[in-house]
Order: C-alpha cells, then structure tokens, then sequence
C-alpha cells in the first residue's frame, strides 16, 4: 500500500472536520465522508465527487474499502467512537483529547498494543515547523539544561460545546511541554474556574513540577482581550520564545540571555533576539501526511496513543486538582 491508496474516512465534517477533509483530499487520500447531518455533508460532496457519503457510523465501518478514520467529533464523544473504529480492525485518528476519561483513554492504548490498529492523537503543535525546530534546538543543546516552561493560550470567545478551558485549550500546551520534559510532572496544582459562562471554567491556571526541579506552568482562558498562543522555554544558556500569532521570522526566537555571578551577587547580560530558522509548511498537512504514513508502514506515530495517554492523564490531575483544591500526582 502506498500513501496514495491509503483510504481515509473523515467522521465528524464541521468546523475543524472540514480542514481534515481537504487535507486528505489533497494528498490523495479521502475515500468517505460520515456525519450525521446532511446539511454538513452535502457541500463537501459537491466539492469532491467520488467520495462516499455516510450519515451512520456502522455503515461507515462496514465500508471495506476504507483503511483509517479521522474522527474531528465533539471532544465527549473521542473515546467512545475511537473505539468502536479500533473494534472494526481499522486505524484511527482522533483529534485532541484522546479521551475526556482516563479509564477509556487506557482502554484503547490496550487496544492498539493489541494490533488493533495505528492510533494517532491531533497534537498539531507537536508537527508545527515551528515547534519542530523548537524542539530540535533543544535536543540540541542550544539553550543548556531545562528550568522553566510556560505556555498561555488565552483569547475572547464563546463555547458552546460544553467543554472548559481544561479540555478545550490545555491539551495543546500539555503536548508540547510533556514532548520537551519527557516524562509526566510528578506534582500538580490547578485553580480555575467560570467567570462568564455558567458552570463552565473558562480560565485555568495548572503549574507542574518534574523530577529532578522542572517547572512549567499554563494559563488558558477565553476570556482575555486579545489572542495570545506562546510557549517559552527557559534553559540554563537561553529562552526560546514560540509565538504562534507572530508572523515569519518572529514566530520563533533566541533569546541567548545570561547569568554571571560575582561571588554570591549574580547580573544578568541581556542579548538581542536571534530568529531560528523553521520550515514553511502547513502544520495540519504535515500531521495529515505523517498519519497517512504511520498507517501504511505500521509505526506508532509521533503523536501515538501512549502520547495521548499522558496528556489524558495530566489533565485528569488537573481536574482532580480543581475540585480539591490541593495538589496531586497524575495516575500514569
């Protein structure tokens, strides 16, 4: 099988499912559509004819000739219908978060060390040209040891899925600083809660420590004034600034700040920005294709179902931690 017939249904064709659909169709790949209303479906259809249309999951199931599913459904909705993909002996995508249930996130990662089938998790970030180099530079040892992560995805709108700020925003942050700490902060403390929609935690602060000292911290909310999507590294011999609202060579700096003691009496030497250069692609297209090849050669993806697990289960501490109001361990 090459990528090219590699056949891709696309459950869930609204806001976000729609993005999926053209970038199958782009690369080849799109065989069916699913959702269960028409009035989605229909425009799509038109726009490319050949694909096979479906308004009922086991229908789509049944369909022999689809190799994978890509399911961009609300986010209650993830575990339950990834499963029933897994159970159908085809592979999945499934947009963030795996599962809003730790014990249904485990299920499948069962699931797929079993042979089930790829299981692939939407952390966009994590293939953005951007974070790619980010991470590289890191691995590298371009800014020295690890100290300090911190991401804010902050904006002013309205939700009307029923998700909060943990779900909704936190997965993309946690992807990033979990893919840069390597492993699962063994301490976590949440506080948070609504502020304009009822019964719904529009804005979340979390902070994480890590063994061995790491700190990071994210601050999500819908309730801010402007957009502001950042994530700052902080090592031992530098910063590494990601702002995904930037444009071009500012998206991603260096910031080669330093500390220099004089006996106990530390000065801080500021040094200018220096742009690190990423390429220029679309994140969504790359993490398409990149599925799309995990589901041809059999390889866990970069995103895989252990990667979604954790976020999972970090998130599940975040929330543990919000209705306690005390600090916790995430269950790993």
């Amino acid at each position: 099988m090459s990528v090219a017939t590699a056949r891709i249904a696309v459950l869930g064709t609204g806001r976000w499912g729609r993005n999926l659909v053209r970038n199958f169709a782009e690369l080849g790949a799109l065989a069916a559509l699913c959702d269960s209303a028409p009035a989605l479906t229909a425009p799509l259809a038109a726009r490319y004819p050949g694909t096979a249309v479906y308004h009922d999951l086991d229908a789509l199931l049944a369909d022999g000739s689809v190799d994978a599913v890509a399911i961009a459904t609300p986010s209650r909705s993830h575990g339950a219908l990834a499963r029933r993909v897994l159970e159908a002996g085809k592979s999945v995508f499934v947009e963030k978060p795996l599962s809003m249930d730790l014990a249904e996130a485990g299920d499948l990662r069962r699931l797929a060390a079993a042979g089930r089938g790829v299981v692939m998790v939407g952390h966009l970030l994590l293939y953005h040209p951007a974070f790619v180099a980010l991470r590289e530079h890191v691995g590298a040892g371009g800014i020295g040891a690890l100290r300090y992560l911190y991401s804010h995805r902050l904006n002013f709108r309205s939700q009307a899925n029923g998700d909060d700020a943990l779900w909704d925003f936190v997965p993309h942050d946690l992807s990033m600083i979990l893919a840069l700490a390597q492993a699962l902060p063994v301490r976590v403390m949440a506080s948070g809660g609504p502020s304009v929609h009822p019964g719904v935690a529009d804005t979340l602060l979390a902070h994480f420590t890590f063994a061995g000292g790491l700190q990071a911290h994210v601050f999500a909310s819908w309730v801010h004034p402007y957009k502001d999507q950042r994530l700052v590294v902080v090592g031992e011999g530098g910063m590494i600034v990601f702002d995904d609202v930037l444009p071009g060579p500012k998206k991603l700096l260096l910031f080669p700040h330093e500390v220099e003691w004089t006996g106990e009496v530390p000065s801080i030497n500021r040094a200018e920005a220096i742009p690190i250069a990423y390429a220029s692609a679309e994140p969504l297209a790359l993490e398409c294709r990149h599925f799309l090849d995990c589901v041809v050669s059999r390889r866990p993806p970069l995103s895989d179902v252990e990667d979604g697990y954790r976020v999972v289960a970090v998130l599940e501490a975040c929330e543990r931690s919000l209705a306690a109001g005390l600090p916790v361990q995430p269950n790993a």
